[in-house]
C-alpha cells in the first residue's frame, strides 16, 4: 500500500511537470524560419502574473510561495524550466510544421522522470500545450511582462 501511495505521488508530480515545461522546445532554434524566444515567465492567466512571479534584487525571476492560489506558471531560462515543484532540462526537440515536441528530464524532491511535451506557438506571447486526441486537456500560457 505504501508503494501505491508513492506511485500516485510520482504520477501527480509528472502531471504537474507537464504543465510547467510546455514550450521550452521553442527556445531551441530547431525551426529556423520561426525564431522564438521562450525565455521569461509564463502563466495560465496573464492578469495575475504579479501574484505568481516576483523579481529578485538582482533582476532574476522566482515563483511566489502562494502562486498556486492564482494559477499556474513556469520560468524558462535558456534550456531549463522551473515550476512550483519541479525543474526540467530540455534534452531534445523536434519541430514539424506548427507543432513542436520536446523531451525533458524533470526532477522534484521525490522523483526524476523523462517527460514528453507537445505544444503550438500561437503568437510571441501565447503558447498552447496539447495532448493529441484529448483537446479538453489543452492548456494556454501567456508571457508575463514583469
Amino acid at each position: 500500500m505504501a508503494q501505491f501511495g508513492q506511485r500516485a505521488i510520482m504520477k501527480m508530480n509528472s502531471t504537474l511537470l507537464a504543465g510547467l515545461a510546455i514550450a521550452v522546445v521553442v527556445a531551441c532554434p530547431s525551426h529556423p524560419a520561426r525564431a522564438f524566444d521562450l525565455n521569461g515567465a509564463w502563466a495560465t492567466n496573464a492578469s495575475v502574473c504579479d501574484k505568481i512571479f516576483g523579481k529578485t534584487a538582482q533582476g532574476g525571476l522566482y515563483i511566489k510561495k502562494d502562486a498556486d492560489l492564482h494559477g499556474s506558471g513556469f520560468i524558462v531560462k535558456q534550456n531549463s524550466i522551473v515550476g512550483k515543484i519541479a525543474k526540467c532540462t530540455i534534452k531534445t526537440t523536434r519541430t514539424k510544421g506548427p507543432v513542436t515536441h520536446l523531451i525533458a528530464a524533470c526532477s522534484t524532491d521525490v522523483a526524476l522522470e523523462t517527460v514528453q511535451f507537445s505544444f503550438e506557438v500561437k503568437d510571441e506571447n501565447h503558447i498552447v500545450r496539447f495532448y493529441p486526441g484529448v483537446e479538453e486537456l489543452n492548456i494556454s500560457y501567456w508571457r508575463c511582462s514583469l
